[in-house]
């Protein structure tokens, strides 16, 4: 334990009988105290730095009975400091950028060192700085730390990166004095200190003729040794032999100068060109402008390669006029293409049969002269647009597929005067009985295919062969149109209904044409103001605008609709006929069928009313059902005579008629079997009318009453009513 200190009272004689206490900061644990002695002692290893000093309380009191022989008394302890710590750098490592090429004492970066020492107690908190490495690039200064340039004209192209190791050492630099270190990584920063140089003084391009322009010719390359922005460069053109030609672009990912063709070539006007480049650099420092310009220059020659070129024709498309009664193989026109290459080969003409699919025009394989091979009709198609093509086929065996250049050709069809002129609409017209003389009856025109230069001009008159007939004549009005005029007073379509006037047209073009064409005048019956009023059906139907085959259509459609009309009377007439029983209560008993001995109630069955419904199936033919027929047909009956009931008559009244026709009927074959009679059940007052039920004694057994019942029951009664009258005898 390291001794402190020692406290002592004025009440101690030395008996042993005073005791001292310790309070405050580490008493107890950092300092004790003797109780008798009053020294103090450490009893660890105390560090200024963490604590500078303690504030702490003493006192002495009596041993035996713990009284105070003294008040409380304060005291501090403070450390003394050693130099016990070494500077500390804040940052490890450092890192700094200077521009390359810099003055000597060019600021870089400060760094900083800290000591934990007490810096008012000696020199354990001085620092001093120190290079250790860097040198001679570098320098620092001891007292502030600050890192400066110590060489000029560093570059970054020969050396980027330098390690610089800083010393910071306290007690100012003495001997015994502790240290620390930091590195610091110093990066020169480029600046704009190297000019571009292109990689060739000469390049040399070649390119086909066939080039497009927007295509590229070749890449020239410049290098700079800066880099970033400062290795940027603009390239230009500043001679050329093909001014506007050619064209160069800077590839800014690649700082590559790309020359670019900006107008066709063709070899056989020029085949080489010579262009002088100049490349510098975008960004530039005036700061080093002395040390030259920041340019380079550079030569192109480019080669333009022959390729074998498609015929030119020497108008980019021809029009051509032919008349419309050209004869066959009349010359219209030509065509001239040629060949511009160093080979002059031979040139072919053709027409695309795709644009003369008709094949009305040929051309000469050799001078490429078109001419006539059909007919040309200007009405039917007054322009032709043909293809021409011009082939060249070369002499050398390895140009591949032979040349083609196409031009367009338009033809026009001139106009002959070769169709006549005819009535401009399908006029009909008619007379009134009254008309008078000179009147105007119709207005024609006339109309003609063909177009003559000055216009159309129509001339109308009165065939020659109708001219002596005097009942109209035709007034040309010299403007295309004429009145039809009357040439009596009075027309009677009694004895006339209907008068064909020729009338011919003729054009005033050159060979002159005509047409007779004919108008048909109705007589009609008019009204003193010339409205009509009665006329023959077929004036009627030109009046109203009406074809034959627009009469006959409605015709038809009115006969059509006639038949529906009858068809659906002839439905609802069927349909309105009532049944023979309109009751409610339809009559639906259950009946016993007696056509088979025995059986008794267990052969009812029930009755179908759809039989008294449909008195016509009763009429049709019955066969026996007891005796096989002779015949496959059956026989042939007499037609029973139609029923005389009413539509609303009773049922009884039917069956009594329909029971009446049967029993006269003489052909009908008596029948054995068993009639069917209504089964009223047992419930009924009747009962049942089965024999098995009925026969109660031998008086029940009488059956003369079936000689009654008519033939039908003639053999019961034969069989039954027989042996009662012998039994009787």
């Amino acid at each position: 334990m390291q001794y402190v200190g020692k406290l002592h009272s004025d009440a101690d004689r030395g008996d042993g009988s005073v005791r001292y206490v310790l309070t405050g900061d580490g008493a107890g644990t950092v300092f004790k105290i003797d109780e008798k002695s009053g020294d103090i002692h450490a009893t660890k290893r105390l560090d200024r730095e963490e604590k500078a000093y303690y504030i702490l309380y003493a006192k002495a009191v009596n041993r035996f009975t713990n009284q105070a022989l003294e008040g409380q008394s304060e005291f501090i302890i403070k450390i003394h400091d050693i130099n016990d710590n070494e500077p500390k750098f804040t940052k490890d490592p450092y890192m700094a950028r200077v521009p390359e090429m810099s003055d000597i004492g060019a600021s870089v970066i400060q760094v900083t060192a800290t000591d934990a020492d007490d810096a008012t107690y000696g020199n354990s908190a001085r620092v001093v700085y120190s290079i250790l490495e860097g040198q001679p690039y570098f320098s620092v200064d001891p007292e502030t730390g600050l890192i400066k340039t110590a060489l000029p004209g560093m570059d970054r192209e020969v050396k980027e990166n330098y390690q610089v190791v800083i010393q910071a050492k306290d007690m100012a630099g003495q001997m015994g004095g502790l240290s620390g270190t930091t590195t610091v990584s110093i990066t020169l920063s480029d600046v704009n200190d190297n000019p571009p140089r292109f990689t060739k003084t000469l390049y040399d391009f070649r390119v086909p003729e066939s080039l497009e322009p927007g295509s590229v010719v070749g890449v020239v390359r410049a290098l700079d040794a800066d880099i970033g922005e400062n290795a940027e460069m603009d390239y230009r053109i500043i001679g050329s032999d093909g001014p506007g030609v050619f064209d160069i672009a800077t590839n800014r990912s690649t700082q590559d100068g790309v020359i670019v063709l900006r107008k066709p070539l063709d070899f056989e006007k020029k085949h080489q060109f010579g262009l002088r480049l100049q490349v510098e650099n975008v960004h530039l420092n005036p700061r080093f402008f002395s040390m030259g310009p920041f340019r380079d220059e550079a030569s192109v020659k480019i080669t333009v390669e022959d390729v074998d070129e498609p015929p030119v024709f020497e108008r980019p498309s021809y029009i051509m006029e032919v008349k419309e009664d050209a004869a066959k193989n009349t010359v219209i026109g030509a065509v001239s293409a040629s060949d511009l290459d160093d080979k002059r080969s031979p040139i072919r003409y053709t027409i695309d049969w795709r644009t003369d699919m008709d094949r009305v025009f040929n051309i000469h394989s050799g001078n490429g002269s078109v001419y006539v091979l059909r007919e040309l009709d200007r009405e039917e198609n007054a322009w032709h647009n043909i293809s021409v093509m011009a082939t060249e086929f070369s002499k050398s065996p390895t140009s591949g597929c032979p040349q083609i250049s196409r031009v367009p050709v338009f033809i026009r069809v001139l106009d002959v005067n070769d169709n006549a002129p005819a009535f401009a609409a399908n006029y009909e017209t008619f007379v009134c009985e009254n008309a008078k003389a000179n009147q105007r009856i119709q207005t024609i025109g006339a109309t003609d295919p063909d177009e003559p230069l000055a216009g159309h001009r129509f001339f109308f008159r009165v065939a020659p062969e109708a001219a002596g007939k005097a009942n109209f004549s035709v007034h040309d009005n010299k403007d295309n149109t004429a009145w039809i005029l009357t040439q009596r007073n009075g027309y009677n379509s009694l004895q006339k209904s209907v008068y064909h006037v020729p009338v011919v047209i003729s054009d005033g073009d050159f060979p002159m044409q005509s047409s007779t064409n004919t108008l048909t005048v109705r007589v009609c019956s008019c009204d003193r103001e010339g409205n009509m009023k009665l006329c023959n059906a077929e004036a009627l139907t030109a009046r109203a605008g009406l074809s034959t085959g627009a009469l006959v259509a409605i015709l038809l459609c009115v006969i059509i609709l006639l038949m529906i009309v009858v068809l659906f009377a002839a439905l609802r007439r069927q349909r309105k006929k009532e049944p023979l029983i309109v009751s409610k209560e339809d009559v639906r008993d259950n009946v016993v069928s007696y056509n088979d001995e025995g059986g008794g109630e267990e052969d009812t069955q029930a009755f179908d009313i759809g039989t008294l419904r449909n008195p016509e199936a009763i009429e049709e033919s019955k066969q026996r059902r007891d005796i096989l027929p002779e015949t496959f047909y059956p026989p042939l009956r007499r037609p029973a005579p139609p029923p005389t009931y009413d539509n609303n008559g009773d049922v009884r009244d039917f069956i009594s008629q329909r029971l009446q026709d049967n029993d006269g009927d003489p052909t009908a074959p008596p029948y054995d079997s068993l009639a069917t009679y209504a089964y009223e059940g047992n419930g009924s007052v009747a009962e049942s009318l089965s024999s098995l039920e009925s026969v109660t004694t031998e008086g029940d057994q009488d059956y003369n009453y079936l000689s009654e019942w008519g033939p039908r029951f003639k053999k019961l009664a034969d069989m039954y009513g027989g042996e009662d009258s012998g039994g009787e005898s």
